[in-house]
């Protein structure tokens, strides 16, 4: 498997930026942002989707010829589409009506095949456990057919555990808080099994979208892919966070605005979602604390709905413009 010189080998390493024009407050807390959106296919579903991808090669279970097939709709399939293409397997991404067509059409740029379940499971009327059992029909008539399952395979979690909190850490020294979204919930429990692992005072700020079930929520609409989910995956059973806040839609649109107008990044929703959480927690920080947030994925993939003027202003009004 390649392993240098190729873009697998600039997964991670990504920057942290001091975000001192959002967060400029005045008992010396500094906020950064750990941008995970500069990963090369665009968001931290790269460190994931490699280190699957990666363990089941060495481990001989995928190799050329191969073909992958996963659950989902957003970053992880275009992470695991790019992957795959470079490394001679095919992809099949399941999806549901939710999808973007902007992210099927970048799935499909890196070659990847589209499975799209129409109706939602007849028990949850969610559609993840059609999408999931749609996987398994798959799994069961193509040959040398494989799983990567990132709702519950290690490596997940890992990806965060050994990169992103640790390149955090290594960076910043003692870290007073740690804020992200979460979907699997891979990225902060991985961030919070390094802080357990190495006896870390850091907290972890677990930040959900409002309508989604992760931290025991009733469920309800969600109109952005990415964050949140309508069942409680394997790694939200057990509690992993210190402070879970769940984010309405507005607040994470008025949170990525924020964000490109103050400090010139653009981020999807998830992260819009995380500065708006971090601004609820301000007050409570100790004078001179250290805080990173995790910035998910570029904005560019969001253009229709939270940076259009016009589809914002129909669903929440002119004042948040």
């Amino acid at each position: 498997m390649p392993v240098e010189n190729d873009f697998l080998s600039i997964i991670g390493h990504t920057p942290l930026i001091r975000l001192s024009r959002l967060f400029a407050g005045d008992r010396g807390i500094k906020v950064y942002g750990k941008l995970e959106l500069l990963n090369p296919n665009g968001s931290a579903k790269d460190r994931s989707a490699s280190r699957i991808i990666e363990t089941a090669w060495k481990d001989g279970l995928i190799g050329p010829g191969s073909v992958i097939v996963e659950s989902s709709s957003g970053n992880m399939a275009i992470s695991l589409a790019a992957i795959c293409s470079y490394l001679g397997m095919r992809f099949i991404s399941v999806i549901d009506p939710k999808t973007t067509e902007q992210n099927i059409r970048i799935m499909k740029a890196y070659g990847a095949e589209i499975e799209l379940v129409s109706e939602p499971d007849e028990k949850t009327g969610e559609f993840l456990p059609a999408r999931l059992n749609r996987v398994q029909q798959l799994l069961g008539t193509i040959p040398k057919s494989f799983w990567p399952n990132q709702y519950a395979n290690e490596n997940n979690y890992l990806s965060h555990s050994e990169g992103t909190m640790r390149e955090i850490v290594e960076e910043l020294g003692q870290v007073h808080l740690v804020v992200g979204g979460v979907s699997t919930c891979g990225t902060m429990l991985g961030c919070a099994s390094y802080v357990k692992e190495h006896a870390l005072a850091t907290k972890i700020a677990a930040v959900d979208a409002a309508g989604s079930v992760i931290f025991g929520k009733e469920k309800g609409m969600r109109l952005f892919p990415g964050l949140g989910a309508g069942i409680v995956p394997p790694f939200g059973q057990t509690p992993f966070m210190d402070y879970a806040f769940n984010v309405t839609d507005r607040d994470m649109v008025i949170g990525c605005r924020e964000l490109v107008k103050k400090e010139s990044i653009l981020a999807g929703p998830s992260s819009g979602a995380v500065v708006s959480a971090l601004k609820l927690l301000e007050d409570e920080l100790p004078d001179g604390a250290v805080c990173a947030i995790i910035l998910h994925d570029r904005g560019e993939r969001y253009m229709d709905t939270v940076y259009n003027d016009e589809w914002v202003e129909a669903r929440f009004g002119k004042n948040i413009l």
